[in-house]
């Protein structure tokens, strides 16, 4: 029902800033939820950044403590695609990026998101 492809991960030292880029499909995509998630090895998938969606209007914005300030997640509905911007990354953000989709629910925790893109590798050096 919804695909979804990241991009845009990379090697950035400490510092610097990543612009990760989930390209959506599916008619109705605009009306899910999106979300990004974080996993590195041998750790579970943890909560980045999410985005709720209600109608045509954002219902809100959440984000992991561990990012707040430094990363921001935007929507453009009419090129399916959610955005990661991402700032200030320090060498504890260095994990494969997912986004995530999921209608009508509101959750951190991975299990809770029903389609999943297949991950971006996202590396911060010191």
């Amino acid at each position: 029902q919804v695909q979804l492809v990241e991009s845009g991960g990379g090697l950035v030292q400490a510092g610097g800033s990543l612009r990760l880029s989930c390209a959506g499909s599916g008619r109705t995509f605009s009306t899910y939820n999106v979300g990004w998630f974080r996993q590195e090895p041998g750790k579970e998938r943890e909560f980045v950044a999410a985005m709720y969606w209600r109608g045509s209007s954002i219902y809100s914005t959440d984000y992991a403590d561990s990012v707040k300030g430094r990363f921001t997640i935007s929507r453009d509905n009419a090129k399916n695609t959610v955005y990661l911007q991402m700032n200030s990354l320090y060498p504890e953000d260095t994990a494969v990026y997912y986004c995530a989709a999921v209608l009508g629910t509101r959750s951190h925790y991975f299990t809770d998101w029903a389609y999943w893109g297949q991950g971006t590798q996202v590396t911060v050096s010191s």
